[in-house]
């Protein structure tokens, strides 16, 4: 009995602990646009330094200084995105014009 019980108790460990991470995401505004999104990453970097700060104390040992970013990472982000979808919005054309060139192709081998 115990041998079957565990598998589920993991999968719904598993399942529950994706669905509070998935909860918290939404809750705390990161699924939304893109100014809640930049709002969310303002309150994260406000909050981290000191929870870090706490945390070095309490355990006793340094951490070395974070290192300075010469790159927005919401700007990466958010042009990766946009590539992303551009290419995924034309892909079916290019698959279309890709499919019209080798049938052609193989058109021109048979003549």
């Amino acid at each position: 009995m115990a041998a079957k019980l565990l598998p589920v108790l993991k999968l719904a460990t598993k399942v529950t602990i994706a669905g509070g991470a998935l909860y918290v995401t939404y809750d705390s505004g990161l699924l939304g646009g893109s100014e809640q999104g930049s709002e969310v990453l303002g309150k994260a970097k406000a909050a981290i330094p000191p929870a870090v700060d706490e945390w070095v104390k309490y355990f006793g040992f340094e951490l070395p200084a974070a290192p300075k970013m010469g790159f927005s990472p919401v700007e990466a982000w958010n042009s990766g995105v946009q590539s992303s979808i551009s290419a995924l919005s034309s892909g079916p054309t290019a698959l279309g014009d890709y499919t019209n060139q080798g049938l052609q192709y193989l058109k021109d081998l048979t003549k």
